[in-house]
């Protein structure tokens, strides 16, 4: 059984963290901002409170980005509704933002070990596995999110995994390793973005979705060298870049 996560057509567009160029990062009005624009991808983090309730935000802590202080896994979902990103905007939860587009596709990145259970039991019970894909820079975590699941959803390379396709292990060697832990996709750095990395990852079965990329020159290289998906805060750009490549495929709606 295949999770439909990339089953749209290709380039994919990717609203970093909502669109985070045009309104402050994962809230609602850069979500919804690039609802409007027809963005079918959104991407957007994962952490879960100290009472296993999940929020869309990137930091383990909300000192950076909000008015309030602390590390989001020791507080209640209550203190963490509190805080304002850049003083205005209330930290959407997970479920929320899952459930006002029902139609659409979001990339989850599990930031911190205590986000996997609640993360795998919200897809579960919202029959989301077609809708997500899920990504981290640790692969314990996505080891631990995918023994909790219980049927396979998209998942992108582990950081290991990513390394693996610049290393002389044949492609064809690769791509059983990469089905066994349902993993469908590399998203990549720019710097790691380059025309053979790109070659393997095809040959090893993967899509290769690039992060994160706000320059219309670098945007239009990495589509020429053949990449399957951009992820940008710079929502009006990349999808103007893509109307004039003929290559924009909008949401059929929310």
């Amino acid at each position: 059984m295949r999770s439909g996560f990339l089953e749209l057509p290709t380039p994919h567009a990717f609203a970093h963290r909502g669109g985070a160029g045009h309104f402050p990062e994962n809230t609602w009005r850069a979500f919804e901002h690039a609802v409007a624009l027809g963005y079918p991808y959104l991407e957007t983090d994962a952490h879960a409170t100290s009472d296993g309730v999940l929020v869309a935000f990137h930091d383990k802590t909300l000192d950076r980005a909000t008015d309030r202080t602390g590390a989001i896994a020791s507080l209640t979902a209550a203190e963490v509704a509190a805080a304002r990103v850049g003083g205005t905007d209330q930290i959407p939860l997970l479920a929320d933002l899952l459930g006002a587009w029902p139609r659409l596709r979001f990339n989850i990145d599990v930031k911190d070990a205590p986000a996997a259970r609640p993360l795998a039991e919200l897809i579960s019970r919202t029959a989301a596995w077609d809708r997500v894909c899920i990504t981290s820079f640790s692969g314990a975590r996505l080891r631990a999110t995918r023994r909790l699941l219980d049927r396979p959803v998209c998942m992108a390379a582990s950081p290991a995994g990513a390394a693996a396709l610049r290393s002389p292990v044949p492609a064809t060697a690769l791509a059983p390793r990469f089905a066994a832990r349902w993993v469908r996709c590399a998203q990549l750095p720019a710097r790691m973005a380059t025309a053979p990395v790109i070659a393997r990852a095809h040959a090893a079965g993967l899509q290769v979705h690039v992060w994160t990329v706000n320059d219309r020159r670098q945007m239009e290289s990495l589509l020429d060298l053949g990449v399957d998906g951009l992820m940008t805060d710079q929502t009006e750009l990349l999808r103007d870049v893509l109307v004039g490549r003929g290559e924009w495929h909008p949401a059929a709606g929310g």
